[in-house]
């Protein structure tokens, strides 16, 4: 595979000034059949041991959890990104992306203890680690045998995850490290092995990642809290850890000097999109769940699901679980086709993996934001079908909105991923990576010229959905390009106009993955039998042209004013108004009828 045969392959962020053919997004349709069966076991799996026993998880049972993570390593689960060299499967981004997915559905308990091991567990060392580390340390991990934790989160070290206090000094033999300091909110700390620990050497200006083992029986100068009380993901063990003169040989430090803050915020990179993974079944089975409910609720003489008020809360279930889906798989193919482009070109494995999910980072905040919010309102509207039943314990509603809400705050919180979303763009196209000032200036001078009123010929499947996400882009550009040019580097002191940039990012992004994917399909099997995806699209479209209005809005009022204000504000009406104002309610009415009609979600 050579950069020729991919010149079509978009850089990060550049979705943004670039069109994509539907022809180069990869979508759920498209995956092989290894993938298939390996989707199939995955959720065989997690049918026959986990989703019978969600009670368990909410008792806090911490052992269950361990012994299905054992399980779960045994099938060869936690080995799908290792390398065959360390007794991995060593498949691709997108198998990997899958296998997260599908196990990450039934309860956010297993869910966060599988995501702790496989990411930011095993990965730094797969990623980071020399040849003896990793033949060490990663063949116990791919199998279970050995269980990872991620230690960086500490009281004063949050988002500003370089600022922790753990010190790592020296011995004066010059054999070890000696760590001394606390983390917190450290997940699978009650059963791991294996903890990768960030610790700052003398005053460098960095922290330095190191790989810590962890045995109960001779501790090393490290202590465990007692397991923390939480809101949700019961049955994931957190608990604060304490090193107090933990001896950590120096062919344990990862990686070199210095370089902890680069390790942590690559892990982060990788974290955010498998995250959004993590998200995707939870969705699919929220809306199972509850159409078979508001089918079997008879009221007035009437199953619930024929409601007007139910329906509107089940086609948007649907449609964001769609979106959601088409947009994570369509990045996680491109990190994937970056990956095979780096190491032919001569990258090692390591190096090829990191920088193509690095290259990736903006979509995997956009991802990790979208769909983290998007499930919530999943389960909140899922607990609103179910009515009194869903505020119960003994239905899966209330379970899956408590697990849901860390996704929001996990791997960054959304406000900073938002920030980042937008911050690394910019940085980008100082960079000359995507050509934003081009483009920026193109719309400015359209502000200036007379709009066309020739009416468009929509006659071709979601030619005025594309013509809009074109549109759309204009006015992130316009908005972007007036910010940058008024406040230059010190636009990320303005967070609330960075986070209104970014949800005009978000919804762009997320809605020309949908109109992708339905095109791609529509093509293939025949705009008949893609009816319903074309409803979402035409549906989430329409939802993401009045975020973006809004968001637009309150940012031109924030720094324009006079002409210049007027002059935006009228754009914004041109860049976002329909020739074809879509029937939004028959549309719902259209996609609410399919899902109560299969009983699921459907698609």
């Amino acid at each position: 595979m050579t950069e020729i045969e991919h010149k079509d392959l978009l850089r990060g962020g550049q979705f943004l000034v670039k069109e994509t053919k539907c022809e180069d997004v990869f979508t759920p349709e498209d995956f092989s059949e290894e993938q298939i069966m390996m989707r199939d076991s995955v959720k065989e799996f997690v049918d026959r041991e986990i989703w019978p026993n969600k009670e368990r998880f909410e008792k806090k049972d911490y052992a269950f959890t361990e012994a299905l993570m054992k399980k779960a390593g045994e099938l060869g689960f936690l080995s799908v990104a290792v390398p065959e060299a360390y007794d991995g499967m060593g498949l691709g981004f997108v198998s990997t992306v899958l296998t997260c997915d599908y196990i990450s559905g039934a309860t956010g308990s297993f869910s966060t203890a599988f995501g702790a091991h496989t990411g930011i567990g095993t990965m730094p060392i797969t990623l980071y680690g020399n040849t003896e580390q990793k033949q060490k340390y990663v063949p116990k991990l791919a199998s279970g045998e050995w269980m990872g934790a991620y230690c960086l989160t500490e009281p004063t070290a949050g988002s500003d995850a370089n600022s922790g206090k753990t010190k790592a000094v020296l011995s004066e033999d010059g054999t070890h490290y000696l760590i001394s300091g606390q983390k917190m909110w450290i997940s699978n700390a009650g059963f791991c092995n294996v903890m990768i620990v960030f610790a700052r050497i003398e005053d460098d200006k960095n922290i330095t990642g190191f790989i810590v083992e962890y045995d109960p029986e001779n501790t090393n100068g490290i202590a465990l809290g007692e397991e923390e009380h939480k809101l949700g993901i019961h049955s994931s063990s957190t608990r604060q850890v304490f090193f107090n003169e933990t001896k950590v040989p120096l062919e344990n430090m990862l990686s070199e000097r210095g370089n902890g803050f680069k390790i942590a915020m690559n892990a982060l990179n990788v974290g955010r999109i498998k995250l959004a993974a993590a998200c995707l079944d939870a969705q699919r089975r929220i809306t199972t769940e509850a159409v078979k409910y508001a089918n079997e609720r008879v009221q007035f003489k009437t199953p619930i699901s024929s409601f007007g008020a139910i329906k509107y809360k089940l086609a948007e279930m649907a449609t964001n679980a769609y979106v959601n889906e088409s947009a994570t798989y369509r990045a996680a193919k491109n990190i994937e086709d970056r990956i095979a482009i780096r190491e032919a070109s001569g990258n090692s494995h390591q190096e090829a993996e990191l920088k193509g999910v690095e290259e990736y980072a903006i979509e995997c905040s956009i991802l990790k934001v979208a769909v983290s919010e998007a499930t919530q309102n999943c389960t909140d509207e899922g607990i609103q079908i179910l009515g009194g039943m869903g505020f119960s314990a003994d239905t899966p509603m209330e379970s899956a909105w408590r697990d849901a809400r860390i996704a929001r705050i996990y791997e960054g919180t959304n406000e900073i991923n938002r920030m980042l979303s937008v911050g690394m763009l910019v940085k980008k196209a100082m960079k000359g990576h995507v050509d934003l000032l081009g483009p920026a200036m193109a719309v400015q001078e359209e502000l200036m010229g007379i709009p066309s009123f020739d009416t468009p010929d929509y006659s071709e499947l979601l030619s005025e959905e594309k013509e809009m996400i074109a549109k759309l882009k204009k006015v992130f550009l316009m908005v972007a390009g007036a910010s940058v040019q008024k406040y230059g580097p010190q636009l990320e002191d303005h967070q609330q106009l960075l986070m209104a940039a970014s949800n005009i990012l978000i919804e762009i992004y997320m809605a020309e993955s949908a109109i992708l994917r339905t095109e791609k399909n529509a093509k293939r099997f025949g705009e008949a039998e893609q009816k319903h995806q074309i409803a979402m699209t035409q549906l989430y479209l329409y939802n993401a042209v009045d975020i973006i209005i809004k968001n637009a809005k309150e940012g031109i009022v924030s720094f324009a004013d006079g002409d210049e204000q007027r002059m935006m504000l009228m754009g914004l009406k041109r860049f976002t108004k329909y020739v074809n104002q879509p029937n939004v309610v028959k549309l719902r009415t259209m996609i609410a009828d399919k899902v109560a009609a299969e009983n699921k979600y459907c698609f």
